[in-house]
């Protein structure tokens, strides 16, 4: 690997210089992760392109489709339907993935390169280079840079704390004893030291699970004294870091012109939008590390109430079309649109509202996370530019309408009652029905292979890719009368 540009070390190591850096994330527990030749890896410059939308002016030819991708799939933060996307293309372009044994990698624990099937550690053979790693796992750069190549592309998804709290809640009720114990999520927030235990099986998807999944530390404040030193303690009394409480709470960061629907909140009894100096982000050292190390290492950071922008800003990173990104959402709960988009805050009850401000406070270091890479985002589509952008969503929704349309039973997603072909059937967990598709019937052979693509659950796709890239062997047995006659 050749020597580092000046650039690209700033962004590996953070704004600040290399040494500071190191030791700053080295006392709050980064080391392990740092350290080591494996985290100086390259990536070539972003190029912002629009390579499917002909009205916008020629696309550009200086550059090559991405095809190393590290996606670290967060909980309840429509991983899944980015998780379809990569599945199709990688499955296309004859890809090989970085497949768990089963469905995830020893989740919650932190990522080993040892449950990857197929991999074997350097030296200990040759093996084709892996393409995609994208399944479940709680991330650990180190190990993951034993599996990919560093070039590749890193990126993730994040979602309001508060949206995430009430699909975690209603998903993970039976698997997180504080969530069991709650009679519902506002019981919970209103007293979640009443049920809430950090060591307590589960209940790491009860509080900043997004924090959990990026694989970070937990200040040293809401760290235990004894046993697994990433579980927060219970605080006392809760102070967020981010999110002020009383009359002067603010929204997210959002983009100041809100070419989309802003966010709002309720201070006062008065709504007021938030404003990219009104959160002091700087009040926490640690965080403020935790966010600049992971701007190190992540080049996208995709939010879930912007997706389908955050699709194309994916798509011109990676050099693909709009075929590429385009897709139906996966895994979605029956009900679970309200807080979802980026405007539901001002359609909310007062009563919602308050939950809404809690969850966020309870979820501090998520909010943390959500805020920074709102913010992020913004900066981008502020690059791309504003109305290439709205051109680009516009298009990317009218194709997916027209395939829904098209392979659809209804043209959108049905109760799981509907749906008899058990390989389109979601796996079924949690509280709310998980939704899915019902093909129609009558398309060509080639349509019925790209809907099907298009509509396969998650589970059922890894078992295929599985399947296709680890074909079983079929042993004949010995005929012994054969081979004992003369």
């Amino acid at each position: 690997m050749g020597p580092l540009s000046p650039a690209r070390t700033k962004r590996l190591w953070g704004p600040r210089s290399l040494g500071v850096a190191l030791g700053v994330f080295m006392t709050i527990g980064f080391g392990l992760q740092l350290w080591g030749g494996p985290f100086q890896r390259r990536l070539q410059r972003l190029q912002l392109r629009q390579p499917w939308v002909s009205s916008l002016g020629p696309a550009a030819s200086s550059c090559l489709p991405q095809q190393r991708l590290v996606f670290l799939k967060t909980h309840k933060s429509g991983s899944s339907s980015v998780l379809n996307l990569l599945h199709r293309y990688g499955d296309r372009h004859g890809l090989r993935f970085a497949l768990p044994a089963r469905y995830q990698f020893g989740y919650p624990r932190l990522f080993q390169a040892s449950r990857v099937k197929g991999y074997r550690p350097q030296g200990g053979g040759t093996q084709p280079p892996f393409h995609i790693l994208c399944h479940h796992m709680r991330f650990n750069l180190k190990e993951v840079l034993q599996v990919m190549p560093s070039d590749s592309f890193f990126f993730s998804i994040v979602r309001d704390p508060a949206a995430l709290a009430r699909s975690a809640f209603s998903y993970y009720k039976s698997t997180s004893s504080a969530f069991r114990k709650a009679p519902s999520l506002a019981a919970f927030l209103a007293n979640p030291r009443a049920f809430y235990r950090p060591r307590a099986r589960g209940d790491h998807y009860a509080r900043n699970l997004l924090w959990f999944d990026f694989g970070l530390p937990f200040p040293p404040e809401m760290r235990t004294n004894r046993g697994d030193p990433h579980l927060p303690k219970d605080p006392s009394p809760l102070q967020p870091h981010v999110l002020p409480s009383g009359a002067d709470s603010q929204a997210q960061i959002l983009d100041p012109k809100a070419l989309f629907q802003p966010v709002f909140t309720v201070a006062d009894g008065h709504r007021q939008t938030a404003s990219p100096g009104s959160l002091d982000l700087g009040s926490s050292p640690f965080i403020k590390w935790a966010l600049a190390w992971l701007d190190s290492v992540f080049d996208l950071v995709m939010v879930a109430e912007y997706f389908d922008e955050s699709l194309i800003l994916l798509a011109d990173a990676l050099c693909w079309g709009l075929d590429d990104v385009v897709g139906f959402m996966h895994n979605a709960q029956a009900g679970g649109e309200r807080g979802l988009n980026a405007d539901s805050n001002s359609r909310l009850s007062a009563e919602d509202r308050q939950l809404t401000e809690r969850a966020r406070a309870w979820n501090n270091l998520d909010w943390a996370l959500y805020v920074h890479f709102n913010h992020s985002l913004w900066a981008r589509i502020e690059q791309y530019g504003q109305r290439r952008l709205e051109r680009a969503v516009a298009e990317l929704r009218a194709r997916r309408e027209a395939l829904a349309n098209h392979c659809l039973v209804g043209g959108e997603a049905l109760d799981p009652k509907y749906i008899t072909n058990r390989k389109l059937r979601p796996f079924q967990f949690g509280t709310a029905k998980v939704l899915g598709y019902v093909l129609q019937s009558g398309l060509s052979p080639q349509d019925q292979e790209e809907c099907e693509r298009l509509a396969t659950p998650e589970l059922q796709y890894k078992d295929k890719l599985d399947a296709k890239q680890f074909p079983p062997t079929v042993s004949l047995p010995l005929k012994t009368s054969r081979l004992l006659s003369p």
